[in-house]
């Protein structure tokens, strides 16, 4: 069962986050502030971390089709973001400890390179023409607030979830 509940969970997030961005934008101070959920890519991170690598970016690259297919018109963007940002975490992995406190500054940092890429990517053909300072301050710091709160309640479950895969794949490779 807990090799089902794996893709359970993704799947989940990624409706998840359809429900949570539509609490953004938030009117604070009498400007904007948009609240990124970046739940199934930290979810992800943390597949690749404690799990596998290699399924975590075969995940990143069905979600991050589907992200692109029904959330934005450009097509390969997520699809190529979601698995680079998986690549990232598991090579990561071999030279950080996996503690949690640890992966969990790892995911948050990730995190950042993907909202920050994004936001280069949709200057570079002009699809924003937000500043990186406004983008910094109405986009990524609050996302990365938002984000904070989601990895401080849920990082220590996607931990033990992933690690009682781990020990149920052991157990079933000895018998």
């Amino acid at each position: 069962m807990a090799k089902y509940l794996i893709l359970i969970v993704a799947v989940i997030l990624f409706v998840l986050e359809t429900k949570f961005s539509l609490f953004s934008p938030i009117e604070f101070h009498g400007d904007l502030t948009y609240l990124v959920p970046r739940f199934l890519i930290i979810y992800l991170i943390f597949l690749s971390i404690y799990y596998d690598r290699r399924k975590a970016m075969w995940y990143g690259l069905v979600f991050g089709l589907l992200y692109d297919i029904f959330y934005i018109d450009i097509i390969g963007l997520y699809t190529f973001l979601y698995p680079f940002i998986c690549f990232i975490a598991g090579s990561t992995v071999k030279y950080i400890h996996q503690h949690l406190v640890v992966t969990t500054t790892l995911s948050l940092v990730l995190v950042a390179v993907l909202e920050i890429l994004l936001h280069q990517f949709f200057v570079l053909i002009q699809f924003t023409d937000l500043s990186f300072t406004e983008f910094l301050n109405h986009r990524l710091v609050p996302t990365m607030i938002a984000n904070s709160i989601f990895l401080i309640m849920l990082g220590w479950t996607f931990k033990y979830l992933l690690e009682a895969r781990v020990l149920e794949k052991a157990n079933q490779s000895i018998l």
